[in-house]
């Protein structure tokens, strides 16, 4: 079942399957209850390797974990699964719904065509359908249709109809951004540092060498970060290296020097003192409660 794994992180093609991608499709559609139905109704918690998933729950209740953070959908609602991203799914047995899976060769081409500011299969987000449910009910259910049958110029409706769902989820994430004004170049600037932070949080760099690469002040980029974020630069470097730390103690059997060397900490003493600050608990006591 089990293919390769991330910090010890089940890595799945699909859940409750083998490595192999089983059709030459770059996405594969089935409905909610035909893979949770075999497993209790219960995905439990996993990664997939270079695949995004579109879940679209039409009705019934789902309890939806994704790094840690937990939501309740009991309205319809599509819920954006990235690539690498840990999460599990706990369904009502009365659920309906699709799970469209993109493989990063489809992903990719889509990401190219989507007029958006930042990539939309890439950041886990929850969209609630609202009056746009007839249009999502077609759209997906002829998706889960094509998907199943031999039809002429079926990779080219697939294509298709998978753009304008993702067209439908980037529009859901564009409304209520869109200012106009000079909050644009801040939201750049948040992106970019968060990207900073991705390839070198586990450096412990200072937020003035952070600055540097962006071409800011430190000051300039704590305001932005405080202003939209709501945390300072530092807090959010913090946020990440914490993220990480969890995620270590949770999905892998490294030791606690392990863990601190592995996440750039020059003595586990400090580490220890940098996860007890922000807990409230050591790492070993993390781990044993878990």
């Amino acid at each position: 079942m089990k293919h390769p794994t991330q910090h010890g992180i089940p890595v799945f093609m699909l859940y409750g399957e083998g490595p192999d991608w089983s059709t030459l499709d770059l996405l594969h559609c089935e409905s909610i209850p035909e893979r949770s139905r075999a497993h209790d109704w219960e995905i439990r918690r996993h990664t997939h390797a270079d695949l995004a998933q579109l879940l679209y729950v039409q009705k019934g209740v789902a309890e939806i974990e994704i790094e840690g953070e937990k939501t309740r959908i009991d309205t319809p609602s599509v819920q954006v699964v990235p690539p690498m991203c840990v999460h599990g799914f706990q369904f009502s047995p009365e659920v309906d719904g699709y799970v469209i899976t993109i493989a990063m060769p489809l992903v990719s081409w889509l990401q190219q065509q989507i007029d958006a500011p930042r990539s939309v299969l890439e950041y886990p987000a929850c969209y609630p359908v609202g009056e746009d449910l007839p249009y999502l009910n077609t759209l997906c259910g002829k998706l889960n249709e094509e998907y199943g049958l031999p039809a002429p110029s079926r990779d080219l409706m697939l294509r298709s109809l998978v753009s304008a769902l993702v067209v439908w989820v980037s529009r859901q994430g564009q409304q209520g951004q869109e200012r106009g004004d000079s909050q644009d170049r801040g939201h750049a600037h948040l992106k970019a540092f968060s990207d900073l932070i991705e390839r070198h949080y586990r450096e412990h760099l200072p937020i003035s060498r952070y600055a540097e690469h962006l071409r800011v002040t430190p000051v300039y980029l704590n305001m932005v970060c405080q202003r939209i974020a709501g945390k300072s630069a530092l807090a959010l470097v913090h946020q990440r290296l914490l993220l990480e730390a969890k995620r270590s103690l949770t999905y892998t059997a490294l030791n606690i020097n392990q863990v601190s060397d592995f996440l750039g900490f020059t003595e586990p003493a400090y580490f220890t003192r940098f996860f007890k600050r922000f807990t409230g608990v050591t790492p070993n006591a993390f781990r044993k409660r878990k």
